[in-house]
C-alpha cells in the first residue's frame, strides 16, 4: 500500500521560502516511469498543480509556479520536497503531494492527506 505524508511549517512569513517534504512508502521514489506532484488548494478555490519530479529525476512546473518553484529529493530517505520562494500571503493554501502512473496530476493513484500552509503578511 503506497502511502504519502506531508511535512513542514505550519507558518511561514511573506518574503522567505515555504518548504513542505513528502515521505513515500510502499514504493520507491525512483520508480519509472511514475510521477510525485505537489499540488495545492487555496481557501475557497480548486486544486492547482504545482510541479512533479519524475522517477528518473526529471521535473517540470506550473508556468504560473515556475519562476519560484524548486522540487529536490532524497532518495535514500525515499522523500521529495517543494521549495516555494518568495511567498506572499496569496500562497496560503492546503499543500498534498500525490504519486500518478503519468503526466495529468488530477489522476492520482495516492495522495497525502494534506497539510496546512498559512503565509503571514
Amino acid at each position: 500500500q503506497v502511502q504519502l505524508q506531508e511535512s513542514g511549517p505550519g507558518l511561514v512569513n511573506s518574503s522567505q521560502t515555504l518548504s513542505l517534504t513528502c515521505t513515500v512508502s510502499g514504493v520507491s521514489i525512483t520508480m519509472f516511469p511514475y510521477y510525485w506532484h505537489w499540488i495545492r488548494q487555496p481557501p475557497g478555490k480548486g486544486l492547482e498543480w504545482i510541479g512533479y519530479i519524475r522517477g528518473d529525476g526529471n521535473r517540470a512546473f506550473s508556468p504560473s509556479l515556475s519562476r519560484r518553484t524548486s522540487i529536490s529529493r532524497d532518495t535514500s530517505k525515499n522523500q521529495f520536497t517543494l521549495q516555494l520562494h518568495s511567498v506572499t500571503p496569496e500562497d496560503t493554501a492546503v499543500y498534498y503531494c500525490a504519486g500518478s502512473p503519468g503526466t495529468n496530476w488530477a489522476s492520482y493513484e495516492s495522495r497525502g492527506q494534506g497539510t496546512q500552509v498559512t503565509v503571514s503578511s
